[in-house]
């Protein structure tokens, strides 16, 4: 017979890791077999005795050494010699168990408590719910009574826009029509002027012309008898001239 302390540490609280040896001590029929969980320098820990035939102590050894609960995180698998007693494997099965029925009783205990609180804070909740829902009812009564006194609003301010609008469009339209009357009569006054100032423009250079003409043709006629010829073409330019200050006059005074 051999006896062996297993010290296993890691995350190996609350994972299953007891019942997982205890049922690997019992596939192999072992007689003695205890398991803890204890914290060791700040770090959990399952403490394992084990007492029975040197094989078969063995190969729980070797199990623990390899193998885990799916949960566990696990840092070292210590194996020592152990000389202590060993609780029997059928004594700390009951033991076992009763420790987790009791732990499974105490978290019902708080499921219900627990249970209660929700409870009262579901029916805390449901008031809280119709008084909001009413609430809402007259909020939303409210903003369809806010928003069938916008529509009016709305409404009456749009007709009277339209009006202004009209109004100042027949305002508009009556101001162009009286300033296009005004121009047609004013570019007709411009132009009755402009013809008046043209036709005395013109009447002035004729007579100069007429009174220029008759006097160079006197002299002409009376000193120089000899040179006619040379008179007359210096009439002609004379009257070439004249002509080419009547035309510089009338583009002047803006007549073609």
């Amino acid at each position: 017979m051999v006896a062996k302390e297993l010290r296993i540490t890691g995350r190996v609280h609350e994972v299953g890791y007891r019942l997982f040896l205890l049922n690997k001590a019992e596939e192999l029929l072992l007689e003695r077999f205890t398991a803890r969980n204890i914290v060791t320098e700040g770090k959990e820990c399952v403490l394992v005795h084990v007492d029975g035939p040197e094989e078969l102590v063995s190969r729980f050894v070797a199990f623990a050494d390899s193998q885990y609960p799916p949960e566990a995180v696990v840092d070292s698998v210590e194996v020592r010699a152990y000389s202590g007693p060993v609780m029997s494997l059928d004594s700390f099965r009951q033991s076992f168990m009763v420790t987790q029925l009791t732990k499974l009783a105490q978290a019902g205990v708080s499921m219900l408590v627990k249970q209660d609180r929700t409870i009262e804070i579901l029916e805390s909740v449901k008031g809280d719910t119709a008084l909001m829902l009413e609430k809402q009812d007259e909020t939303i009564a409210v903003i369809k009574e806010e928003g069938e006194k916008t529509r009016e609003v709305v409404k009456e301010e749009s007709e009277k826009t339209r009006e202004v609008v009209k109004e100042e469009s027949e305002k508009t339209r009556e101001v162009v029509r009286g300033e296009g009357h005004l121009t047609r009569d004013l570019m007709s006054v411009e132009g009755e002027k402009t013809r008046e100032v043209v036709r005395e423009v013109v009447r002035d250079e004729s007579e100069k012309t007429r009174e220029l003409i008759g006097s160079e043709g006197e002299k002409t006629r009376g000193v120089f008898k000899g040179t006619r010829e040379e008179e007359i073409a210096w009439v002609k330019d004379e009257i070439t001239d004249l002509k080419a200050t009547l035309t510089r006059v009338k583009q002047k005074v803006g007549v073609e």
